[in-house]
């Protein structure tokens, strides 16, 4: 079979942890494993653009064998030949490109055309879920915290705040119930009107994790809402937090309320790298 014309069908923005697909196309590789196309998947890939949550686990079932997933990563396809994670070429939505999961699976493929059965790691996925969205709480209410310290208006996040997180963000990790955050407060950003010698950040902290225990006790209903059911299609997390409902464009997987957590807590650490102020945020999403 040749190459899919069309971007993977996906079903893990709805909770899916096991669906049963058809094999488009199998690609070995050097290293003993194949790559497996199928026209959808419940399975989450990680994006080389921006590669904040990993791949979930699971297997493929082929027949009587078990085949173990051991990565799961965003590919694109021209038609001709089959590009995997940073070797992309092009961006999301080029003309003539479609995007697709990777399966990535150790042992023998199964054959194009053939049904397989996907099974997620359950377990695996909703520590991931937690962690992504205890991840978007803790953004927005580490941008409420950190209000004051603009003296120029920039632009606004979700829920009204200026956006600290979206302007100096280098990068973001999601972790099993948690995530790892690292902000950059460089020249760039004290431009932009942000008073990096005002940051106290005990302070900011307690700030913060006092947000997130409101949130936490309101229960507030998490959704996936989607543009449609293509993996590049746009998804947003929405919540309907006390402050208001906040919708944030957002490819990962997410619990469904935050009556799920029993605290969600962040510690914050400012450093310093070659004159520039770094500040770090752990968040911890108790379960």
């Amino acid at each position: 079979m040749t190459l899919p014309s069309q971007d993977t069908l996906v079903t893990y923005p709805t909770g899916t942890t096991r669906d049963d697909a058809v094999v488009l196309h199998v690609q070995e590789r050097e290293d003993g494993t194949a790559v497996v196309l199928l026209d959808s998947t419940p399975a989450h890939p990680v994006d080389a653009g921006w590669p904040d949550q990993g791949p979930d686990h699971g297997s493929l079932l082929a027949g009587e064998r078990e085949l173990d997933l051991v990565d799961c990563i965003v590919g694109a396809t021209d038609g001709n030949e089959l590009f995997l994670g940073s070797e992309i070429p092009v961006s999301k939505g080029t003309e003539g490109w479609s995007f697709v999961v990777c399966h990535v699976v150790q042992g023998t493929a199964p054959s194009e055309g053939s049904t397989v059965s996907v099974v997620i790691d359950e377990a695996h996925r909703n520590a991931l879920s937690a962690g992504h969205t205890a991840c978007h709480a803790a953004s927005l209410a580490l941008n409420q915290a950190t209000a004051g310290l603009w003296k120029k208006e920039v632009r606004a996040d979700a829920l009204g705040s200026p956006d600290f997180d979206g302007l100096a963000i280098s990068s973001s990790t999601i972790t099993a119930h948690g995530s790892v955050d690292v902000y950059r407060m460089g020249k760039s950003l004290r431009r932009k009107g942000f008073v990096t010698q005002d940051l106290a950040v005990e302070d900011v902290q307690s700030a913060v994790n006092s947000t997130l225990a409101e949130w936490v006790a309101s229960g507030a209903d998490v959704t996936i809402e989607r543009d449609g059911e293509l993996l590049t299609d746009r998804r947003y997390w929405t919540c309907t937090l006390p402050d208001g409902t906040a919708r944030i464009p957002c490819g990962g997987t997410h619990a469904g309320s935050l009556a799920e957590f029993t605290a969600i807590t962040v510690a914050l650490e400012l450093d310093d790298d070659g004159g520039t102020p770094v500040l770090r945020m752990v968040t911890s999403a108790a379960q």
